[in-house]
């Protein structure tokens, strides 16, 4: 059964709070704003939904895309998910099984602050596993994994990789420079 796009907001929120550092001051809500927003394109950005990590949605959005600011304690890491994407993402935190029935785009036009290429659950840098920090980039998912077959998984080849090849997580990372 799916959500609504509020349920889901709400669930991604409560899923990735154990996630992240505990939360210092207050930012000024202007400023959380501007942050989330920053991750899109200014045309997509101007209609999206902004929400902060504490579940509260900041402003109301017309478009059906969701922007979150840079988790705290990150310098710059916000991104700009559609529906389809915060379906993804709630299960992905949740580490719960995942259904893309649809297409889906993210954008991180900020960059991020690093994972795992092959590990969709790694916290951490380790010898083996193929941490990646990536600047400006957008992120696809797709209904059939295995369309993914043939496209490069190397995160320095230039272009377009698959990123946690092999796991229901898997999806395109799209460097933009």
């Amino acid at each position: 059964m799916k959500q609504t796009n509020a349920g889901l907001i709400a669930a991604l929120a409560a899923a990735l709070i154990p996630f992240l550092p505990a939360h210092g001051a207050a930012q000024d809500t202007d400023a959380v704003i501007a942050d989330a927003l920053s991750a899109a394109p200014a045309g997509l950005a101007e209609h999206a939904t902004v929400m902060d990590w504490e579940q509260n949605v900041l402003r109301e959005g017309t478009n059906g895309w969701t922007c979150l600011p840079s988790p705290p304690d990150i310098a710059s890491a916000p991104m700009c998910m559609d529906g389809a994407w915060m379906e993804w993402a709630h299960a992905w935190m949740t580490r719960s099984p995942v259904e893309v029935d649809r297409l889906g785009v993210s954008y991180m036009l900020q960059g991020d602050a690093g994972g795992s290429n092959i590990d969709p659950f790694a916290e951490g840098p380790t010898p083996d596993n193929e941490w990646v920090t990536e600047g400006p980039h957008l992120m696809v998912i797709v209904p059939n994994l295995e369309d993914l077959e043939g496209l490069p998984t190397d995160p320095h080849n230039g272009g377009p990789y698959v990123m946690w090849r092999g796991t229901p997580y898997a999806h395109i990372m799209i460097p933009i420079d």
